[in-house]
């Protein structure tokens, strides 16, 4: 098999071996190094690697969208990833959360949705899910669309026991794809998570819109 027929070479999880870990730090965060070796594609195997490794978990994000306003509804927060931002670290995001252990992802986006920006979705669509930073980060994104109904979300939303300020307004469509093309939104889950709803944004409005609204009223 070479390696630009587009078929998937045959390595799996069977072709990893964790040799040793190393816890190095446990906060907030973890972090730890591994020392692993792999099969090669050519044949027999890596010597031993040794990686440091973030262990950040996985988290879950949803895009709220109104359907018949045909709005969206964006959080802007502080991040201390983004501290050398020129423009400074306050991202325009949509509402997520950490998925800890034995909880549903959609369960996350629904609790998340209500705590960060007031909304309740009414129906959920799993978009994708993407490994944020895999060179050295082990944290995964599962990434929804839920509609909302967008009239009245707006305020300052967030948990005070988590120190959370969050800044929560609605833009039409087009907007928030134009704050994307400026670079205004540049986290990558809402850029995936925009993108795809360019994709699918008119079979939303028939399904999700005012019509499928009243039609699931009068059952």
């Amino acid at each position: 098999m070479s390696a630009g027929d587009g078929r998937r070479p045959g390595l799996g999880p069977e072709d990893v071996e964790v040799l040793e870990r190393e816890s190095l730090f446990e906060g907030f965060f973890r972090m730890a190094r591994y020392t692993v070796r792999h099969r090669l594609f050519g044949g027999g195997w890596s010597r031993p690697l040794t990686r440091e490794r973030f262990e950040r978990g996985h988290a879950a994000v949803l895009l709220p969208y109104d359907p018949v306003a045909d709005r969206v509804v964006l959080i802007e927060q502080f991040r201390i990833g983004a501290l050398e931002k020129p423009a400074g670290p306050w991202l325009l995001e949509f509402v997520a959360g950490v998925i800890e252990p034995g909880e549903e992802p959609e369960a996350v986006v629904r609790r998340e949705a209500f705590e960060e920006a007031g909304v309740n979705p009414a129906r959920i669509e799993f978009v994708q899910e993407v490994y944020v930073s895999p060179g050295g980060n082990s944290e995964s994104l599962r990434i929804y669309c839920g509609e909302v109904d967008s009239l009245g979300a707006g305020g300052v939303h967030g948990l005070d026991a988590e120190d959370e300020d969050i800044r929560v307004f609605t833009v039409p469509f087009d907007e928030a794809m134009q704050l994307m093309h400026d670079g205004r939104i540049d986290s990558a889950g809402p850029v995936i998570a925009l993108q795809w709803l360019a994709l699918n944004r008119e079979r939303l409005r028939r399904e999700w819109g005012a019509g499928a609204r009243a039609d699931e009223s009068r059952r």
